[in-house]
């Protein structure tokens, strides 16, 4: 199933009592590029959310954002260090002794100064299990996600291939009269500057141009590879890489029947081939 690499997600669950929040963010990258940002307490589980996301995952640069918050519903659960208070007062009264006058402050003050409040430990098996559980279910919408933008871009691509087989055909069906055309203006100019001209020789330059000037081989290669792009559109696994290569392919094709293009009508189909192959492009940048 085709996948955008452009996506978001975010979830909130409580374990214990502490509040969790997980955000799954991504944008397109030729591979998959995963970073992890996380509280400092909470370093432990990084590999396994690392894995979890890499196990679901093939291309895109993609964030996971996990915030902690403990729920605070009483006076009970501040946890104070009361050695690293004691110490704290003890160096304040010997900067104290060197100044020239004190000065005063409140609990508050105390509370606020690094490391005199303490949280209580953290079982970390059961955090383990709420945190895997939430990156899980945040990392399924996730992948919904991708998965509805892939469809979209699935439709945009196909649409653009049946209007490019349109122009394909067309190309095909100017092809005879192109060649008419260019057969007969040389006739007309030969006659024009020789008398007597030797039309067998002539018969056989206006072979060897009609060949450089065939477009039938650059048609065929064009149809060629837009039923490839519609065959990989089905495909179950990654495929945007090899959709990328099919739209470089696609494009030289195009590039070609421009540069042999011998009317306007022709380097019209050309041009409008080219504007089609590059709005499937930029489409396809975001395809896993």
């Amino acid at each position: 199933m085709l996948k955008s690499m452009t996506a978001y997600a975010g979830n909130e669950a409580s374990v214990g009592n502490s509040t969790l929040n997980c955000e799954l963010r991504s944008v397109n990258h030729r591979y998959c590029d995963i970073t992890i940002k996380l509280p400092d307490h909470l370093r432990f589980i990084e590999a396994d959310i690392r894995a979890l996301i890499g196990a679901r995952i093939n291309r895109g640069k993609v964030e996971c954002s996990i915030s902690y918050k403990k729920q605070t519903k009483d006076s009970s659960s501040y946890n104070l260090n009361m050695n690293a208070v004691t110490a704290l007062l003890a160096a304040t009264e010997q900067i104290e002794a060197q100044m020239q006058a004190s000065l005063s402050f409140s609990a508050l003050d105390v509370l606020a100064f690094p490391g005199i409040q303490q949280e209580a430990s953290i079982d970390k098996t059961h955090l383990n299990e709420g945190i895997a559980h939430l990156v899980k279910q945040t990392l399924g919408q996730f992948l919904e996600v991708r998965e509805r933008e892939g469809a979209q871009l699935k439709n945009l691509i196909q649409d653009r291939c049946i209007k490019m087989q349109g122009f394909v055909v067309l190309g095909g069906q100017r092809m005879p009269e192109v060649l008419l055309l260019i057969r007969k203006k040389l006739f007309d100019r030969i006659t024009e500057l020789v008398a007597q001209p030797d039309f067998d020789r002539l018969e056989q330059e206006l072979v060897l141009l009609a060949q450089k000037l065939d477009i039938t081989e650059e048609l065929d290669r064009l149809e060629t590879h837009i039923t490839e792009v519609l065959r990989v559109l089905e495909e179950k696994e990654p495929v945007g890489r090899r959709l990328d290569f099919l739209m470089q392919e696609l494009n030289r094709e195009a590039n070609t029947l421009g540069s042999k293009s011998a009317d306007k009508e022709m380097t019209q189909i050309a041009i409008e081939l080219k504007v089609l192959i590059e709005q499937m492009r930029e489409q396809i940048q975001n395809i896993e």
